[in-house]
């Protein structure tokens, strides 16, 4: 981030306040160029602004804490994939790319919830709640599967399609659009469902 910014940001919160906080700020520029400020970074879209990186033993920590809201819901999501005929691997690696597994995620463009649904395809698939765990993931996963018939199992076009929407990848021919967004989200969700393979005996990662 360029010194701009930080000084943006040191002026909007005090640069006392900012200067005294133990904790750094990271920020998000999302593509239609609105900026998320946060002192814990969802993901590595984040790029350190103000103070210091944590230190190991504290990103150790915060690994923790995902990987103990990872345990929470792999009953729900081993119930769900096997209900829509999805593997459970490919749920828990959308879910870690959206919102790391909290459950009260939202974001600017009001996708909300573990697997960040728009409010249209919330609606689309009967959510009426999109903050509810289990109904989120039911209908994250309904679209899932119905972006895997549409696109033939093409994972990429799949994921592809679960960011930008399927019309854009249509539009697009059939290929992977070229958002910054999609273009980052496609394979950070590819690394973490081939991740995801390989902790299980006798998987085969592709």
């Amino acid at each position: 981030m360029t010194s701009i910014w930080k000084l943006a940001v040191l002026q909007l919160c005090g640069f006392g306040a900012c200067m005294a906080a133990e904790s750094p700020i990271y920020a998000l520029t999302e593509t239609d160029g609105s900026v998320i400020l946060s002192t814990v970074p969802a993901d590595d879209r984040y790029a350190l602004l103000v103070g210091e990186k944590p230190a190991p033993v504290q990103a150790t920590v915060a690994a923790t804490g995902i990987a103990v809201r990872r345990t929470r819901y792999n009953g729900l999501i081993d119930s769900v994939a096997s209900q829509y005929g999805l593997q459970s691997e490919l749920l828990h690696a959308v879910i870690a790319v959206e919102s790391g597994y909290d459950p009260y995620a939202r974001s600017r463009k009001g996708a909300g919830g573990l697997m960040q649904l728009m409010p249209g395809t919330a609606k689309r698939y009967g959510v009426t709640d999109a903050l509810d765990p289990e109904q989120n993931i039911h209908g994250g996963a309904r679209y899932l599967r119905d972006l895997m018939r549409l696109f033939n199992g093409d994972l990429s076009l799949v994921l592809a399609a679960y960011n930008a929407g399927e019309n854009a990848v249509r539009r697009n021919r059939n290929r992977i659009p070229q958002y910054r967004e999609t273009v980052e989200y496609v394979p950070k969700v590819l690394t973490h469902y081939r991740r995801n393979l390989g902790r299980q005996p006798g998987r085969t990662v592709r």
